[in-house]
Parts: structure tokens; C-alpha cells; sequence
């Protein structure tokens, strides 16, 4: 396992418990986030970094009981938690590195991943993954159910010029890794950015 895993596990298993009772009134926002992916009954949808399963249940309304939900997270204390919220029974969890998944090239129609960009150590590569899981024409959405000027804020620091997801950084990334970016939102309330796979 490479250093860079070793310090995502360490820093999710040590808040895996308490994750939930952290952020309690995320839920709203994480069911309007997955309402803006479009997804249709009957679609494969992979919550990429899926820590204690919280877009499960809306992804698997959203695709109904005939379509596919995995969630995929490194830590298993985060996928442990999920289970004991019973969020297992919304989709399939699956203990995997974003960077390397196992599922077959073009098998999704969509990748929703809320939090995930700032853990990954490299982005290109990885989004490229992730990109390489959806069929042509499916659909990213990066979330965070609050914007980049408020997380700065709740965690003491100011946004800088490198910030991944600032969209003049995002944009680029994104095209380099496969994606075109289509939407972009950064409210205080919340932050999404859908795009698409293009090649």
C-alpha cells in the first residue's frame, strides 16, 4: 500500500464512527446533487469514495430496484459504518482504491464522488480511471454539500491558487483525463460539477 493510501486510511478510520453525527444535515444536499446527474431507471452508478455510504440511498432511487449501485471506499471502517447505518441494502459495497477499480472498462453509466478529489493522490490518473469505468456519453459529478470558500472556513484555512477544484484548475484536469466538464457550481451551500465522458 502506497504512503499516500496509508494516510487516507488512517485519517477516515480515525473519524469513521462519528462521520454521520458530524454532518447531519447533509442529506438534503446529497439527494439534490444526485438528482442533477440525470440518471434513469435502470442505470449502473458508482459512489467513488462512497465512505459510509450516505448518496447510496438517493443513487438507488434514482436507478431504481432494476439498476446497479456500488459504492467503492478504501477504508473499511467507513464502509463498516455504512453497513451499520443499513446502507448496504441501497447498493453494493465494495473495499477498492478509485485508482484501480475492479469493474470492467464502460460498465457505468455514471460516477457520483462527493469529497473524493482532494484524497487523490493523483488526479489525472485517477479521474482517467474513473473515466475508464463509464461508457461513452455517461456522466462524473464531483460533490461536496458545502462550496469552497465555507470549507475553508470550517476547517481554518484560505482557498489557494491551486485549489483542484477551482474551476479554471477542474476544467483543464478534467479534459485531460477524459471528461468535459458541462456544469459548474461553488455556493456556499453547496459545490457540483458534472461532466461527461467524452472518449
Amino acid at each position: 500500500m502506497t504512503d499516500d493510501h496509508t494516510h487516507v486510511q488512517e485519517f477516515f478510520t480515525a473519524r469513521a464512527a462519528d462521520w454521520d453525527s458530524r454532518f447531519p444535515d447533509d442529506g438534503p444536499a446529497y439527494a439534490a446533487a444526485v438528482a442533477d446527474l440525470g440518471l434513469r431507471e435502470g442505470d449502473r452508478v458508482l459512489d467513488a469514495g462512497c465512505g459510509t455510504g450516505r448518496a447510496l440511498p438517493p443513487l438507488r432511487a434514482a436507478v431504481g430496484p432494476s439498476g446497479v449501485v456500488l459504492g467503492a471506499d478504501l477504508t473499511p471502517a467507513m464502509l463498516q459504518t455504512a453497513v451499520r447505518a443499513g446502507r448496504h441494502r441501497a447498493g453494493r459495497l465494495l473495499l477498492a482504491d478509485v485508482a484501480a477499480l475492479p469493474l470492467r472498462s464502460g460498465c457505468l453509466d455514471a460516477v457520483f464522488a462527493a469529497g473524493l478529489i482532494a484524497h487523490l493522490p493523483h488526479p489525472v490518473e485517477n479521474l482517467r480511471e474513473l473515466a475508464r469505468g463509464v461508457r461513452r456519453g455517461g456522466v462524473l459529478g464531483l460533490f461536496h454539500p458545502i462550496g469552497r470558500a465555507a470549507l475553508a472556513a470550517r476547517q481554518g484555512r484560505r482557498i489557494t491558487p491551486d485549489d483542484l477544484r477551482a474551476e479554471a484548475n477542474l476544467r483543464p484536469l478534467l479534459a485531460r483525463s477524459g471528461w468535459r466538464m458541462t456544469s459548474y457550481v461553488d455556493e456556499d451551500a453547496r459545490f457540483l460539477a458534472l461532466a461527461v465522458r467524452e472518449d
